[in-house]
């Protein structure tokens, strides 16, 4: 097992790359099972999660292989096998989302719970809810979801709240159902703007990409074709270097980063104090000697990600004055708190709500990742303790990042791993 040990840093300076976003690649290699043909994928990051979705997609029939740079080629002969094994949907949540495209392909799907990190319940209900509607039936045995449809018809859904994975099963599905699905209250999420556009230049007709209210005018299989793709960059790995900028000090460029996507976290982060200007390519980030605190609450995309907070709970750990943290979505995702108290943090939650009251530093201790986002929190709030921080059980950061402590170095941080 190895871990990252990380040493109180000075100020940070220099550009890091941001590579293309998890939440994105997951969902594009789903979608090559709609159409036959070649793909080929840029700005692919590597990271530990696609390798599990490509093995998912091997087991289902598309072959795959890294040619390098950042690309991935993937190849759909037609010949799919539409049941996704335990062993590979368990390890990640992203593989729900090859429930839609087998439906929509095959008329049938069979396909284990997903898994994923642990922060709180999060059911796939409106997914059932929404292929239902369109014609899907579903069945669970043995710790297998089977879902039958032929064919698959539009229909008019409206979300009870704007799921990623929902909108993003439902809009592949309704890419190859017979008339026009209308998708209300649709998640906004670049991420989700990324795979439409993808679907689009393979044939689809969706509408209105990027708002709440999504048509997708259902296309004939035989319309559909494979199509390349450059990677949306990752809007959180731009946060977390962002982040750890403001708890060091000093300035850096960070290439890549889409400031469109990142508004309010931009907002509070400017709120803290830090210096953040859009520049051709990506951003350029400075903080002062202290933050200072501010109030966060968690929304759905525009709002605050509940995958920032963990960066910003860290910041505010060691920023001036005390500022309320409020989960409006996952209230189990504030499980990695006791591990930033054990590096010295003051933090009080209760539920929805955390009160963090900052400190001028931290302490160093071990420490675990209990999911990628904490994870890369942790490493964070090592840079500003005093001793040595090991953060083990890593390969939860090495599901979301691509070779953070490599990328924090190179910007003057001192961080390592360890066997």
């Amino acid at each position: 097992m190895q871990r990252i040990l990380v040493r109180r840093s000075g100020p940070l300076s220099g550009s890091v790359v941001v590579p293309g976003a998890k939440n994105s690649v997951l969902k594009l290699i789903a979608a090559t099972l709609m159409a036959d043909g070649v793909y080929e994928f840029s700005n692919v990051p590597g990271i530990s999660d696609v390798d599990t979705m490509v093995d998912l997609l091997e087991a289902l029939g598309v072959r795959s292989e890294r040619v390098g740079g950042g690309r991935m080629r993937l190849a759909n002969s037609g010949d799919l096998t539409p049941i996704a094994p335990y062993e590979l949907v368990e390890q990640i949540r992203a593989s729900i989302v090859v429930l839609g495209p087998l439906l929509a392909r095959c008329g049938y799907a069979k396909v284990s719970l997903p898994g994923g990190d642990d922060f709180g319940s999060r059911p796939i209900d409106m997914h059932i809810k929404g292929l239902e509607a369109m014609g899907a039936t579903f069945e669970f045995r043995h710790g297998y979801l089977e879902a039958r449809a032929e064919p698959l018809h539009g229909a008019d859904i409206t979300l009870s709240f704007p799921s990623v994975g929902a909108t993003e099963n439902i809009v592949m599905a309704a890419v190859l159902a017979k008339g026009t699905t209308v998708l209300d209250n649709a998640a906004r999420e670049p991420e989700i703007q990324d795979l439409c556009e993808l679907l689009n230049d393979m044939g689809a007709d969706i509408v209105n990409v990027g708002t709440s209210t999504l048509t997708i005018h259902g296309v004939a299989a035989d319309s559909l074709h494979a199509a390349d793709h450059v990677v949306v960059t990752d809007r959180i790995q731009a946060a977390t270097y962002m982040a750890a900028v403001g708890v060091c000090g000093g300035e850096i460029e960070v290439v890549g980063a889409r400031p469109e996507h990142m508004a309010m976290v931009i907002d509070r982060m400017a709120a803290m104090g830090m210096t953040i200007v859009d520049r051709p390519g990506g951003l350029f980030v400075a903080a002062p000697e202290r933050l200072r605190s501010v109030d966060v609450a968690t929304l759905p995309y525009p709002g605050v990600a509940t995958d920032y907070k963990p960066l910003l709970v860290t910041m505010l750990s060691v920023a001036d004055d005390v500022g309320i943290v409020t989960e409006n979505l996952y209230p189990g995702r504030f499980r990695y708190v006791e591990e930033l108290r054990r590096l010295g943090a003051d933090i009080r939650n209760d539920g929805h709500h955390a009160v963090v009251r900052g400190r001028p530093g931290l302490s160093g201790a071990p420490v675990r990742a209990p999911d990628i986002r904490a994870g890369a929190a942790l490493v964070i709030a090592g840079l500003v303790a005093d001793g040595e921080t090991s953060i083990s059980e890593i390969a939860h950061i090495d599901r979301g990042y691509e070779d953070l402590d490599g990328r924090l170095r190179r910007l003057g941080a001192d961080i390592e791993r360890a066997d």
